[in-house]
């Protein structure tokens, strides 16, 4: 066998959670469920994701080619939305090909290896989406409040730093997290996901996770939280200041903008929290399939038209 299964060793089981109990895992290869177990739905679901995933690669790549090559789009507005389509793009490249190949072979399966490795880098984009937001609304912020001060304040300093803050978090949370999940035991291959994601792998656990999930919910509580709330107050004053533009026309674009944000934020944040905000027993694994599939694909829509009205 390439990994043990304990349910089919029933007499084994004792000895294998003695070991794993000692630092060191009985899987050496995981089982990805996917999103569904019927084979009529496969071909379908593959298409499907194919088309998602084409639009994403060649409209993000596009969107950040644009705005390498238009010296007019070299401002801190559009250096932050190459940024974003970089890490919707890695985002996106973590878990989908992944996905697709599974729908489309027999043997869903995943090295223990490369399943830490998906998980390490689906936390760092994750994070990085969550701080490039609110990097995205601190920059609308000064631009429509603070105008006069826009060339000083978004200097070409402040937003290298302020991106590479937003990488840097994200590897930061993404080490954390991962390094706990590395000592995790694991005595079930079958993750019941589409990838390896944290809530999906503790259920796979053989010893208490208690001090993963404590974890687990203050970092994300902390980025999604604090992330959160630096958006709201940040459209807080943009929207008051919308309210005082005199004409019915200015209001209705600069609305229409905020709102596009707003729905992606909302989407993301949502999702994200309802997934990692909770006891790992409050919902079960299909409703997280769902939560997460929405974020990539709503998400996606809505900056998608949001950037399509900057660019207008």
């Amino acid at each position: 066998h390439r990994f043990l299964d304990p349910l089919s060793h029933p007499h084994r089981v004792p000895n294998q959670r003695r070991m794993a109990t000692e630092n060191h895992s009985t899987v050496t290869e995981f089982i990805l469920g996917g999103l569904t177990s019927r084979p009529e739905l496969q071909l379908p679901l593959f298409l499907l994701f194919l088309g998602i995933y084409s639009i994403t690669v060649l409209g993000n790549l596009g969107m950040i080619t644009l705005i390498w090559l238009s010296a007019q789009l070299h401002t801190p507005m559009y250096y932050f939305l190459s940024n974003l389509s970089l890490v919707d793009l890695c985002y996106s490249s973590v878990t989908t090909p992944k996905m697709l190949v599974n729908f489309v072979s027999e043997k869903n399966t995943i090295s223990y290896t490369g399943c830490m490795c998906q998980l390490y880098l689906f936390i760092v984009f994750v994070v990085a989406e969550c701080y490039m937001l609110t990097v995205m609304a601190y920059d609308r912020y000064v631009a429509i409040c603070r105008p006069l001060f826009y060339n000083t304040v978004m200097s070409h300093q402040v937003c290298s730093l302020l991106v590479v803050t937003v990488y840097a978090m994200g590897l930061i949370g993404s080490t954390i997290e991962t390094g706990m999940m590395l000592k995790v035991p694991y005595c079930e291959p079958l993750i019941s996901h589409y990838f390896c994601d944290i809530v999906p792998l503790m259920k796979l656990s053989c010893s208490n996770t208690y001090d993963v999930e404590t974890t687990t919910f203050f970092l994300a509580g902390f980025n999604i939280v604090v992330t959160g709330l630096m958006v709201l107050i940040s459209y807080a004053f943009i929207l008051s200041s919308i309210l005082h533009i005199s004409t019915t026309e200015g209001r209705s674009k600069a609305f229409s903008t905020c709102s596009s944000h707003l729905m992606a934020v909302g989407m993301f944040y949502g999702t994200t929290a309802f997934m990692y905000l909770k006891p790992s027993t409050a919902s079960s694994l299909a409703q997280e399939n769902v939560a997460s599939v929405l974020r990539n694909k709503e998400v996606k829509a809505a900056m998608q038209k949001t950037l399509r009205g900057k660019l207008n």
